[in-house]
């Protein structure tokens, strides 16, 4: 159930643009990192660009961003977080254009006892899944 935050340096960021990085996240949490896509949420935070810094300099030729997920801790391996991380910058320069030297993306892993939605903790939501029967023989 990852929570993804995107901000860009661009407070007039256009409408194709934003559902472009919205569901280029959302594909990418499914096909990169196995989650579900029903369960996966963007927000898209465009900030003025005058906001946006990069070595205490203001970003000015190029358009800021930062990526910040939130997903279960130990749902992941390296590699596919890895993945996640190259394809959501590749989608950046693609949807973006030009962007800073550094243009950032964080997975930050939550205790599934303090994590969850609707009112329910990841840990009790994998404690309440249905289990596949087990064989008989």
């Amino acid at each position: 159930m990852p929570f993804i935050r995107v901000t860009v340096s661009d407070p007039d960021l256009a409408p194709g643009r934003r559902n472009a990085l919205a569901q280029g996240l959302t594909d990418l949490a499914v096909s990169a990192l196995g989650k579900s896509a029903a369960r996966t949420t963007v927000l898209v935070n465009p900030v003025p660009a005058e906001h946006y810094y990069v070595a205490g300099h203001p970003v000015r030729e190029a358009t800021g961003a930062h990526v910040e997920v939130s997903i279960t801790a130990g749902t992941n391996n390296a590699d596919e977080k890895a993945r996640f991380i190259a394809g959501a910058y590749a989608l950046l320069r693609e949807t973006l254009g030009t962007l800073p030297p550094i243009t950032g993306v964080a997975l930050h892993e939550l205790h599934p006892a303090s994590y969850g939605y609707n009112g329910i903790t990841q840990f009790d939501h994998y404690r309440r899944a249905p289990r596949p029967a087990e064989a008989v023989g």
